[in-house]
This record gives structure tokens, C-alpha cells and sequence, in this order.
């Protein structure tokens, strides 16, 4: 599913919560003048678990992977779906309540979602969020309409280079920037033809928050920095 959230958040609004010269400088990264090219390095599959923080098909660069499913992984293309793409699995950092912790749940949320565009599936990835964030749903329903009537997605992975957490020591969301960059997307139909018009690949800059609650991290908003 693309990035083309409605929802952003612009330096002003972000200044409550100490975030303007960060993203800015993040933004200098991910938007001025040619964005980097999508990572396209992950189409081999891992042979273990990322313990050395080598990416892998469908994750971002997480520093965890699931053991890949029967099979040699195939990415999706114009004949089909992808097929055996390992599942994210959390590491145990990214279950502290930490600021460690957190960086670690973002990388492994964003994995989760790399997952999603390239199988449909997001049995993993829902419960990662509350159904106040807005942009979220969103996601979620391009997810579900991007695989409906054996619909799929050819594309879409999904790289995080940048995560910088802004930690503080207090009850309530945290706050993070994340450059997010994903490949160009194409859309089939169930019987091959082309579905919608294909998405350009993007490299963007998001302000993530997030909430340690029932001993987790949740989702709790996020958007695009304008």
C-alpha cells in the first residue's frame, strides 16, 4: 500500500513536542533535491535470523526476521503473488519500555507493514496500533482493497535508514522521526490485467507516536512531515 497519507504534520505543529530542527534535518535527508533510490538489495532471502542486521525480503531493516515459511522466497510479479516472504519476528528489545525499545518497535512495525503490501496479511500487524490513528486505518484499508478478489501487489517493500527517538521521561506517547522509503507499487487484478495506475516509489519523513500500555508498544498517530 503507498504512502500518500492526507494526514501530515508540519514543523509548526511539531513544535510542542520539540521536533522542529529535527525534522527538519530529517526532511533535509529525505526530500531535498533527488531521494535516494529505494533499496532493492532485499530480494534474497536470509538464511537465519537477521542476528547480524542484514535485511530481508519484506522486512525493513529491522534486526529481526522470521524463519522463512517452506520454499524459496518469490517476489511477486506481473504472474503473481510473492511466495514464501519470512515473517517479521519482534526481538525482545522492542518489548522494553525503553528508548532503545522503542526504535527497535518501530523497525519491526515497519517490517510488519513491508509484510503486508507484499502478502495481504496483517494478522501481525494490527495489533500493533489503536484505531485512533488515523493514518493507520488508512493503511489498513488500502491493505485490504490492495488483496481483495485475490487482487496483489507487486513492489512496495519497505527500508527505514533513520529513526531518531525524542525520549522523555514522563507517562504518555513518545515521539520519533523515521525516514520510510519504499519501492514503486504495481496493482494486478485477479486474472492479471493491470488494476489501478502503479504508485512512484517515495522516501518520506513521518513523526511516529507511540505509547507503552498493557506492557507493549501501540501506535497511538502518525503522518508525514510536511
Amino acid at each position: 500500500m503507498p504512502y500518500r497519507p492526507t494526514d501530515s504534520f508540519t514543523p509548526a505543529r511539531l513544535c510542542g513536542a520539540g521536533l522542529a530542527l529535527a525534522a527538519a534535518l530529517l526532511l533535509t535527508g529525505c526530500q531535498g533535491g533527488t531521494p535516494s533510490p529505494p533499496n532493492t538489495t532485499t530480494a534474497e532471502p536470509a538464511s537465519s535470523a537477521t542476528a547480524t542486521g542484514a535485511p530481508v525480503p519484506g522486512a525493513s531493516e529491522s534486526g529481526a526476521a522470521g524463519a522463512p515459511s517452506a520454499g524459496e522466497y518469490k517476489p511477486a510479479d506481473a504472474k503473481g503473488k510473492a511466495e514464501n516472504v519470512p515473517v517479521p519476528v519482534m526481538p525482545e528489545l522492542a518489548k522494553e519500555n525503553s528508548k532503545e525499545g522503542l526504535e527497535a518497535f518501530i523497525r519491526y512495525w515497519y517490517a510488519q507493514l513491508s509484510y503486508v503490501d507484499e502478502t495481504g496479511d496483517m494478522s501481525g500487524w494490527l495489533p500493533l496500533f489503536t484505531p485512533d490513528c488515523r493514518l493507520c486505518m488508512a493503511l489498513q484499508e488500502s491493505g485490504n482493497d490492495g488483496y481483495r478478489n485475490n487482487r496483489w501487489l507487486e513492489g512496495g517493500r519497505i527500508t527505514v535508514p533513520s529513526v531518531e527517538v525524542f525520549w522523555v521521561r514522563a507517562p504518555g506517547p513518545q515521539v520519533a522521526t523515521v525516514q520510510v522509503i519504499q519501492e514503486a507499487i504495481k496493482y494486478y487484478n485477479a486474472d492479471g490485467t493491470t488494476g489501478r495506475e502503479a504508485s512512484e516509489a517515495s522516501n518520506d519523513a513521518f513523526a511516529f507516536f507511540a505509547d507503552y500500555v498493557d506492557d507493549g508498544w501501540k501506535v497511538m498517530d502518525l503522518g508525514v512531515i510536511a
